[in-house]
């Protein structure tokens, strides 16, 4: 049965592929991201391919920006009866440069050298939003459509992170981990309107926005993106097709008992100890 997806954050890498996968399952693609030009993009390689998608401009962090796409959405494709929270990321702002606090840290002065006591609250104030309520808002304003319908459930996006926190990303590690207790939280809140909810968490995909940071501009890895592989059980980064088996199943009729789940796509990297 057709469906009307709304995914968030659809103009990058991995949403883009889920996109596609769900267009090219009879569903219905709204294809939301901050970059309209990105997300009319992936909906128009979508539309040649045979499928329908929309593109759609919405800011998540913008309650009046989701309104908006929200009415587009239902005009042009009808009520939303799945949910994908795509939309997040990191900033340097949030980062620190070591992995380790050294006593000589105290005193270095250099202007690109950040310690946990120089990273900026406005930095980590940004990530947290745009990843915890850069889902919170998606979902109270999209998920009205879903009361009252049956087979309806919305997918958040976590991280391995927020099992175990990466080290240098604090801010990040803790907003995923948000992600993954609120999934938890709405599962049972709305459990009793027929709302599923549930939770990806991917482990190590190379994408636009830790590119540089896990490979080299010759496509070598970076030392961070050797240590991760060496720590990847499976040996290598995820790619995007690896998340469209679980997509499907969650967002499909097979899962209708599932919820409240959050669910590691890492190649084992969460359950390596290391030795």
């Amino acid at each position: 049965m057709s469906k009307v997806i709304v995914i968030t954050g659809a103009g990058g890498v991995l949403c883009s592929s889920l996109a596609k996968a769900l267009a090219k399952a009879g569903h219905k693609i709204a294809v939301l991201d901050l970059r309209i030009e990105a997300a009319n993009k992936v909906a128009d390689e979508i539309n040649v391919a045979g499928g329908k998608a929309i593109g759609v401009s919405a800011n998540v962090l913008k309650r009046e920006s989701l309104d908006a796409a929200k009415e587009e959405v239902n005009n042009l494709l009808g009520s939303c009866d799945i949910l994908i929270n795509g939309a997040g990321g990191n900033h340097p702002l949030g980062t620190t440069t070591n992995s380790y606090l050294l006593e000589e840290d105290l005193t270095n002065e250099s202007n690109d050298f950040k310690s946990f006591f120089d990273l900026d609250p406005e930095g980590i104030k940004f990530v947290f939003d745009l990843n915890f309520i850069g889902t919170l808002l998606p979902i109270q304003v999209f998920a009205k459509d879903m009361i009252g319908k049956k087979g309806c459930s919305i997918l958040n996006i976590s991280s391995m992170n927020s099992f175990t926190p990466l080290t240098k990303i604090p801010a990040y590690s803790a907003a995923k981990a948000a992600v993954s207790n609120f999934t938890q939280w709405l599962a049972v809140h709305f459990s009793k309107v027929g709302i599923r909810v549930n939770a990806l968490a991917p482990g190590f995909f190379i994408t636009d926005q830790n590119r540089t940071l896990l490979t080299t501009k010759s496509g070598d890895l970076t030392p961070r993106g050797s240590t991760i592989i060496e720590q990847t059980p499976m040996g290598r980064f995820g790619e995007p097709e690896d998340l469209i088996g679980t997509t499907l199943w969650l967002c499909g009729d097979g899962s209708s008992f599932v919820t409240g789940v959050v669910i590691p796509i890492d190649g084992g990297f969460s359950a390596f100890s290391g030795v």
